[in-house]
């Protein structure tokens, strides 16, 4: 059947409008293809330069704990024979002896430290220690709530540079629930701490935010 001039011009019309909006819709992917391949470009650069400010500061902390070990070492290691079994049914309270006493800041329970130390078990076990291959890790800086009360109470009275062993009963270490598999539920147990000046801070790397950004829109879907 044939059509009338006014029908082709309407069929036109439509065949323009799916033109248009075929056009537009592959505007559309182009458009967004372009911008997406801006946020992976800018994503990539971002991740560069928080990866190299992350090893610039595992660098400076590399530096800090291997100069800190340097210093501290050779008095440190003389206490890496200290520990030996002990009567576990002996240990009721904690007990502090002072093997070196300091010359700083004298420590209360409220006290934010900084320090080296060895622990073990009754039965002679070193379950952690600063000691590693003949040098020292980072030291830990323990604020109050940081560490078992036996710490806290235990450092309490110490003067800055001085080295201290702790007999710490059970409730004031881990108690019923142990200490993941090498400290039982209901063990005592003993540390030798050296307590040092508290380094300066090495920040953490903040994530910059626009690389968050770019990160949940780039790959949170």
């Amino acid at each position: 059947m044939a059509t009338t001039k006014a029908q082709r011009i309407g069929i036109w019309v439509i065949a323009a409008f799916m033109a248009v909006g075929t056009i537009g819709s592959f505007a559309i992917i182009v458009l967004a293809n372009s911008n997406s391949q801006k946020d992976q470009a800018r994503f990539n650069e971002l991740s560069q330069q928080h990866q190299k400010a992350t090893e610039e500061r595992q660098a400076k902390v590399d530096a800090q704990t291997k100069a800190l070990s340097d210093k501290y070492y050779p008095t440190f290691s003389q206490y890496a024979s200290r520990p030996a079994t002990f009567d576990k049914t002996s240990v009721t309270e904690l007990k502090t002896e002072d093997l070196a006493v300091g010359t700083g800041e004298t420590l209360t329970d409220q006290s934010t430290f900084t320090a080296y130390y060895i622990g073990w078990t009754p039965d002679g076990n070193v379950f952690d220690s600063s000691i590693s291959d003949g040098a020292l890790k980072t030291p830990i800086t323990a604020a109050p709530g940081d560490v078992i009360k036996g710490w806290t109470q235990g450092v309490a009275g110490m003067k800055v540079g001085g080295v201290r062993e702790l007999t710490i009963p059970s409730d004031l270490a881990y108690g019923e629930a142990g200490g993941g598999d090498s400290i039982p539920a209901n063990t005592p147990l003993k540390f030798v701490v050296m307590v040092i000046p508290t380094p300066e801070e090495i920040p953490e790397v903040a994530v910059p935010n626009e690389l968050n950004d770019l990160y949940r829109r780039l790959y949170a879907n």
